[in-house]
């Protein structure tokens, strides 16, 4: 999938791109068929809530999951990020975000290349997120909230929050926040399972806990030019990865169609995996 000139000044502009329903609902059912399973493991890549047994966020799902390997694999989800970037990308990070009802909880104001930066050492802002909604998103089910044009400002100072929730985040300070939204204001796109955000490293971006009875299920796909790769592996391999191999995509049809994917980690995370160490590899 290629994008026109036209979304691409949008993006510089913005920040983000919206897909409302890019991905068919038979295609979204493959994926959404698999995430009971995947949520029943007891694997390291599953990140619960402080506040209970629910997942907050499944990593990794495409290194033992067929159908998330696919969908690792979509040009629908690379082909525009390596248009923009102009050079091939690797799999920084796959997660797949639970929200559930009733028990999904905030994810603080932040910059997802902020953590990048701050845990893995990422050269630059050469990365960004690619999001497909499983679950319909409104208002009510803790939609992503994006101050557009934040990004422009590059890199933000930010606190590393290891408390407020289950899953720790480098965060931009309220008085921060306030300045940005009275520049840029705040959107929240909603829409139907299947629809796709693509959104800058740098862009400011938050979500409300789901206090609704809907689930708010989302992939990410976290691609960064192969150039860019990170050069500390603090982090455990299952949350920012250590393979830098770009990514060859699969045909437009590979939801729906049989392809052969490999599965390393079918039978359990490697144990080099599951460590982080100070030193990566230049």
């Amino acid at each position: 999938m290629k994008l026109t000139d036209e979304q691409i000044a949008q993006f510089d502009r913005d920040g983000y791109l919206f897909f409302p329903g890019l991905f068919t609902r038979d295609e979204v059912r493959v994926l959404t068929g698999a995430v009971p399973a995947l949520f029943a493991q007891r694997r390291p890549e599953n990140v619960r809530e402080k506040t209970g047994d629910v997942v907050r966020t499944n990593f990794a799902a495409h290194m033992y999951s067929e159908p998330f390997a696919k969908l690792a694999r979509h040009p629908r989800m690379v082909e525009p990020v390596t248009q923009l970037f102009g050079e091939d990308v690797y799999m920084h990070q796959f997660k797949i975000n639970g929200k559930a009802a009733f028990d999904g909880d905030v994810w603080q104001w932040h910059q997802d290349y902020g953590t990048w930066k701050n845990d893995d050492l990422m050269p630059e802002a050469r990365a960004m997120n690619v999001a497909i909604f499983l679950d319909e998103v409104n208002e009510f089910n803790g939609p992503l909230m994006f101050i557009p044009g934040s990004h422009k400002l590059g890199v933000l100072e930010a606190d590393h929050d290891t408390s407020t929730t289950s899953y720790p985040l480098w965060v931009i300070n309220h008085e921060t926040i306030r300045k940005l939204v009275d520049r840029g204001g705040i959107v929240a796109p909603k829409g139907v399972p299947g629809s796709m955000i693509l959104f800058h490293g740098c862009l400011v971006h938050a979500s409300t806990s789901n206090l609704s009875p809907w689930d708010r299920t989302s992939v990410y796909l976290s691609l960064c030019a192969v150039s860019n790769h990170i050069r500390r592996f603090k982090r455990p391999g299952y949350i920012a990865h250590r393979d830098f191999t770009p990514i060859r995509c699969l045909g437009d049809d590979c939801l729906r169609a049989p392809y052969d994917v490999e599965l390393p980690w079918k039978d359990g995370t490697p144990r080099d995996e599951l460590q982080g160490s100070a030193y990566g590899s230049i």
